[in-house]
């Protein structure tokens, strides 16, 4: 007897995913040592997947700011031994910018409890709260007309 050709056009549940919404950077790239020891962590591997030399990202980051950003800068913001060169918040940005990591953005947002997502997703997330409202209304409302109702 022939063997039966598997179903190549039929999509397995158990292989899909749901799409990736929040942003940030692998957990043990930002997991334990100090602020100052994630922060350099953070900005090494956002410089290594870019794909640009630092010197390219410097150059990229001058043009950016409109200031002058070196390599030398760049390899003191990712050292973990260089505590007396910190990268500064409009740096920062523009760093994000040129690497076009915006997983940068989600790790600083963890420290606070949130996440970073596309603003495409903000309507959809607004939707929901509302939903959320409008369901614990729905109850308040029945939870109301059934006391009314048991007074009468």
């Amino acid at each position: 007897m022939a063997k039966q050709r598997s179903d190549t056009q039929t999509l397995s549940l158990f292989d899909w995913e749901p799409p990736k919404v929040s942003v940030n950077l692998p957990e043990e790239m930002t997991r334990g040592g100090t602020i100052d020891t994630q922060i350099a962590r953070a900005i090494s591997h956002a410089l290594a997947e870019s794909g640009l030399s630092r010197e390219e990202t410097a150059t990229a980051m001058s043009d950016y700011l409109g200031q002058e950003v070196t390599k030398n800068m760049i390899d003191a913001y990712a050292s973990q031994a260089r505590e007396t060169h910190k990268i500064t918040l409009e740096r920062f940005i523009a760093l994000i910018e040129v690497t076009k990591n915006i997983g940068l953005a989600g790790f600083v947002a963890q420290f606070f409890g949130h996440i970073v997502v596309p603003t495409k997703y903000g309507e959809l997330i607004d939707l929901h709260y509302t939903e959320e409202k409008l369901e614990e209304l729905e109850q308040k409302r029945l939870m109301l007309r059934t006391k009314w109702r048991a007074k009468r």
